[in-house]
């Protein structure tokens, strides 16, 4: 499967509730959007690296540092959807869907993540875990947990916490990584699914892939150093957080 042609495609919109401009937003000189981009470009199983995006500023940054970007529409629901028509005019085989706010991913990362669509017969998405070790995560919604079968399929996510300790056993509770890889196929597929209830009560996309039946590899990351290439940005905050982080390990 050497000539199957593997994409990673970052949507990046500039409007966001939180942080408006949040893709141009500066970490350490570097925009997130270039960081993240970078961190990709160096992956072994990406071919090639795109920025899907609703918004000139955003392509014309893009630019400006030597990547490629392409235009998608501005009405689309979801990042998967704006990721699905990057898709279509990039022609791939497989998908890799990165999220635009995790400026450290490790490119590891994303080999650990599209090496199992690269056997046949694997599972119709793939996706990474982490095990949780701050205990204040176990409560916060903003991070989803998951579990999963004795084969590493995922049984389900959830912003709650599960497993729930209602007996004392010694177990491990996992944090989802949201990077997602597919065959192009698969991506065309669920943009057409009907949303479900448990995606709407949860609000989380991967919970109507489960519901209609769809395998989900989960595979638990090895990269050393979780907080640092697992970090999300949402909030100012954690602009300024990010900021801190590289600053601790360049020292």
């Amino acid at each position: 499967m050497h000539d199957v042609k593997v994409v990673g495609i970052i949507p990046a919109r500039y409007a966001s509730s939180r942080r408006p401009g949040k893709p141009l937003a500066q970490i350490a000189g570097k925009s997130m959007i270039q960081r993240v981009y970078e961190q990709c470009s160096a992956s072994t199983l990406l071919q090639s690296v795109c920025v899907a995006t609703d918004d000139r500023r955003i392509e014309d940054a893009v630019a400006a540092f030597g990547g490629h970007a392409v235009m998608t529409r501005a009405d689309h629901p979801s990042g998967t959807d704006r990721v699905a028509e990057a898709a279509e005019q990039l022609g791939a085989d497989i998908v890799v869907n990165i999220q635009g706010d995790q400026p450290f991913i490790d490119p590891s990362m994303i080999d650990e993540a599209v090496a199992p669509l690269l056997r046949e017969g694997a599972a119709d998405v793939s996706t990474l875990m982490f095990p949780l070790t701050h205990e204040e995560d176990l409560r916060n919604p903003s991070v989803v947990k998951v579990v999963v079968t004795l084969a590493g399929n995922a049984l389900y996510f959830s912003r709650s916490l599960i497993p729930y300790p209602r007996e004392a056993v010694p177990h491990t509770v996992y944090e989802h990584v949201g990077l997602y890889v597919y065959r192009k196929d698969t991506l065309m597929r669920l943009t057409r699914l009907p949303s479900t209830t448990l995606e709407k009560v949860e609000s989380l996309e991967q919970l109507r892939w489960l519901e209609h039946g769809l395998r989900i590899q989960v595979t638990e990351s090895a990269v050393p150093d979780k907080a640092f290439h697992g970090f999300s940005i949402d909030t100012q905050e954690d602009f300024e957080r990010a900021e801190q982080m590289l600053r601790e390990r360049a020292g």
